[in-house]
């Protein structure tokens, strides 16, 4: 299958206001986007500048209140169940307007270790709601694992993590978010990690190993991973989640060379 590129609209373009990112986008030749949290818009704004550019939106995450500032997240916090119930519904209520192929429930933190079990135990009752949640809206439900120098103390950080949870939950709405920087950094070995459980993967995304940026500026072949995708039975998108080292225009040559 031909491969089918995202550009994430959160790292990517962020040299304009973000309303003009969608546009952008279009320009630069992707067909669909995704974002990491569309929620200081209204999905009404947003689903008009999805129409007039004529792109697609592939993935949002659910809100997931203090993670990217340093806090334990939400969906594996046994305090905030009732938050993330809230934040579930509010995603609910985006992915209506939005029609999203998937919804990634971002796992987070656990400080003390001492009740890491209990984290643990919540963030998979919560994965199962939103699994049932989106599973009426006919949208795939993912959740990811993400290296531990990056984000410390982050409960899923390895693809066995995340298949040991998919065996146990045993829920037909529910895959993994594989991120082949996480992955990578993590110093697993994403080729062969695709190659045996591609039908267990409901969206990958990636960047250069080890700081984040565009294909070739780091230690990953993605020619021979993209080759690799492109042979396995993964059906999903690629979304390019990456820093730019300059400009986002400036970073698309892996993009070009592939059109």
């Amino acid at each position: 299958m031909k491969l089918k590129f995202t550009a994430n609209l959160s790292l990517l373009f962020t040299e304009l206001d973000f309303i003009d990112r969608f546009k952008a986008a279009k320009q630069h030749g992707f067909k669909a986007v995704e974002i990491q949290f569309p929620y200081e818009l209204s999905p009404e704004t947003l689903q008009q500048v999805l129409q007039d550019t004529g792109l697609k939106l592939v993935l949002f995450n659910v809100a997931a209140d203090d993670l990217m500032q340093g806090g334990e997240g939400l969906a594996c916090v046994p305090e905030k169940c009732e938050q993330f119930r809230h934040a579930l519904a509010l995603a609910a209520d985006y992915a209506t307007l939005l029609k999203p192929e998937v919804i990634n429930v971002l796992a987070g933190r656990c400080f003390d270790n001492s009740r890491l079990a209990q984290y643990q135990q919540t963030f998979k009752d919560n994965l199962l709601l939103a699994a049932d949640t989106f599973a009426l809206l006919g949208i795939k439900t993912v959740f990811e694992a993400i290296n531990t120098d990056d984000m410390p103390a982050f409960i899923i950080h390895s693809g066995e993590q995340m298949l040991a949870i998919l065996d146990e939950l045993q829920h037909p709405n529910l895959f993994m978010q594989y991120d082949i920087y996480h992955a990578s950094k993590m110093d697993e070995n994403p080729q062969q990690f695709i190659r045996q459980h591609a039908d267990k993967i409901g969206h990958i995304q990636f960047a250069d190993c080890p700081n984040r940026g565009q294909p070739s500026t780091g230690q990953i072949d993605f020619q021979r991973l993209f080759d690799v995708i492109e042979q396995s039975s993964y059906t999903g998108w690629l979304g390019a989640e990456y820093k730019p080292t300059g400009t986002t225009a400036e970073s698309l040559s892996w993009f070009r060379s592939i059109q």
